[in-house]
């Protein structure tokens, strides 16, 4: 009898007697082996994870988590993503190295060993993620978010409730928002925190012009409410008087097709105005919601890395950093604003600078060596930046009928670079608003939040505003309290984590953008069928196509038919209409599906419509 026969005939006894083939109890051990490493490499990377969030972001807050899993991440620095993987997925792994060496070589009790060995990286694991819940207040958000709050309504002031005077001839407005930038960086002289001033033009320009800080001879600066603590969150509330709170089951934002269609902003109100907006950045406008919102409020021309490119600004293969530096972004805003002052309509150019954002900041070409830290160099470069493109403006003909705003976005995520500031120092945003045809009535140092800066713009360009204030914002202008003199910002950032309803409303009208191709052919009486194929969907997150099929007057459907995957998202299949009589008219609705975990998780209705006679 040959090997084979006999292990074919050991295979067939072993099954008689219930026992499992040699070999498979081999097998299933090396599955747990593999799947138990498996889990330690990822609790040690899980808590690896942790201490590097908390180190890079000490002030992050879950709000901001819970805005970008909703918006668009198209157009992130991957110098963030490059260091997250080599500070933190080498660790991980080095360390199961080290952990599978001595379990493997150095104890005779395996199984006991590779047990602790997994408890303790669990715990480990577990541990960091309870830990970073606990420094994210993740428990008291989420007892927050069910808890009503009528506060945003309360104080909310309607534009549309609201008379906006504009002057006859209405000045031109250029709005900059400066990377993280804040009072922090001056010197304590003038009201930062640093023994040396990184930014002293920037210093300089405030003192000299208008940071609402009274007589005091020092600098002030808009507080970052909850909601308003990065890029976007700060471009929406300062324009728009509200913290950017949009509810997660409302989808991700790169799947809507508007953006709070029943609000009033700055940029509805100029656009109302007649004037000509633009928002040009060095980074992808996509990023963050950020096209979407300012193509839904004011019909902002959008010129950013792919419009700098597709407009040969800048050479297809360049990208350094975001997308461009600022010393581009501000070469290209000197051929912006020549274009626009060329035309008959008062103009808006709004810039977002780049250079500054975290890690340490972009060095570019005309950084200097000033100081040990790389971050204050890049500080200082951009203080210079900013000046100059200033100066500049100040000697154009259209400067006299013109507003120039400076406000820093947030503060810095880069906590190591701000550790020596006094934990009794309020960080505040920078600001500076300059040739302004107004003066400020009170003359004291006043205390408000960066959702002053929508009304006190509107108030910067010469506009009287009914009551002064429009959102939740007052003008700074005016003798008016602000909500940070009326309210402790605490208990305002408690307010601002709770369930509003007014908020709730505002985004209800967010419909989602799902599209696709579509091809249906004429129908074949000698089959009874129609064939239908369906490609380029979008969002990418679409994986199923299902066809419903209506009869003539009819609201319940006749058919409904899930198309198969024929290629690389391609759907495509005939649809047998035998059992529909002929004669009459039937509508066709493509609808889009997404699934999870074999579920269908959202569906897409609005995808395609048509109507064929049969």
């Amino acid at each position: 009898m040959s090997e084979m026969a006999v292990s074919k005939g050991s295979a067939e006894a072993a099954a008689k007697e219930g026992k499992r083939p040699r070999g498979t109890g081999r097998v299933s051990k090396k599955i747990v082996m593999v799947l138990c490493w498996l889990v330690i490499w990822l609790s040690i990377l899980a808590g690896r994870s942790v201490l590097w969030v908390m180190h890079e972001w000490a002030d992050l807050q879950i709000s901001e988590i819970v805005w970008h899993l909703m918006a668009p991440l198209k157009g992130t620095d991957m110098g963030i993503v490059t260091d997250y993987a080599r500070q933190v997925v080498p660790f991980a792994t080095i360390i199961t190295v080290i952990l599978y060496v001595i379990y493997r070589f150095l104890f005779k009790r395996k199984r006991l060993v590779r047990l602790l060995i997994l408890l303790a990286a669990l715990i480990y694991g577990a541990g960091s993620v309870i830990y970073l819940s606990s420094k994210l207040h993740v428990v008291e958000w989420l007892i927050n978010r069910h808890k009503d709050s009528t506060f945003i309504e309360d104080n909310y002031v309607d534009p549309r409730d609201v008379d906006i005077a504009f002057p006859e001839k209405k000045r031109n407005l250029i709005f900059i928002y400066l990377e993280s930038m804040e009072v922090t960086y001056a010197d304590k002289e003038s009201g930062g925190a640093f023994e040396e001033d990184v930014i002293p033009e920037l210093t300089e320009l405030a003192l000299e012009n208008e940071s609402f800080s009274g007589d005091s001879k020092k600098l002030d600066g808009g507080v970052a409410l909850n909601n308003t603590t990065y890029t976007m969150g700060a471009m929406f509330g300062d324009t728009s008087g509200l913290p950017l709170i949009i509810p997660i089951y409302r989808g991700r934002l790169d799947i809507q097709n508007s953006f709070m269609p029943d609000l009033v902003t700055l940029g509805d109100i100029l656009e109302e105005e007649g004037y000509r907006q633009v928002l040009q950045i060095g980074s992808q406008a996509v990023f963050g919601g950020r096209e979407l919102y300012f193509s839904s409020h004011g019909n902002y021309e959008i010129r950013d890395y792919a419009w700098s490119v597709d407009n040969k600004k800048i050479p297809e293969d360049y990208y350094v950093w975001w997308g461009f530096e600022d010393e581009k972004l501000f070469s290209m805003a000197k051929e912006t604003l020549g274009e626009l002052s060329g035309g008959d309509a008062p103009f808006n150019l709004t810039l977002l600078t780049v250079d500054t954002h975290y890690p340490d900041g972009y060095v570019c070409d005309l950084c200097r060596d000033d100081y040990e830290v790389q971050y204050s160099n890049v500080w200082a470069c951009s203080s210079r930046q900013v000046s100059e493109f200033v100066k500049w403006c100040t000697e154009q003909e259209w400067y006299d009928n013109t507003t120039i705003v400076l406000v820093g976005d947030h503060l810095t995520m880069d906590e190591d670079y701000c550790e020596d500031v006094s934990k009794n120092y309020q960080r505040k945003t920078y600001t500076a608003f300059i040739n302004a045809p107004v003066e400020p009535k009170r003359g004291t140092y006043r205390e408000y939040s960066t959702l002053d800066y929508f009304p006190t713009t509107l108030a910067a360009l010469g506009a009287e505003i009914e009551g002064d204030q429009l959102g939740l914002g007052t003008n700074l202008y005016s003798d008016t309290d602000t909500l940070l003199e009326k309210y402790d910002r605490h208990e305002v950032n408690l307010q601002f984590e709770r369930n509003s309803e007014f908020m709730n409303r505002l985004t209800e009208d967010m419909t989602v953008k799902a599209q696709a191709e579509v091809e249906i052919s004429d129908y074949d009486p000698e089959t009874a069928t129609i064939h239908v194929k369906v490609w380029d969907l979008e969002p990418e997150s679409l994986t199923g196509v299902q066809v419903k099929v209506y009869e003539e007057g009819q609201e319940q459907k006749s058919l409904s038919v899930a198309l198969p995957e024929t290629g690389n998202r391609v759907f495509e299949g005939d649809l047998d209409l035998t059992e529909i009589p002929t004669g009459q008219t039937l509508t066709i609705k493509v609808n889009g599906n997404e699934y999870s975990g074999g579920k269908r998780v959202r569906a897409y209705p609005k995808l395609f419509t048509t109507t064929i006679d049969i």
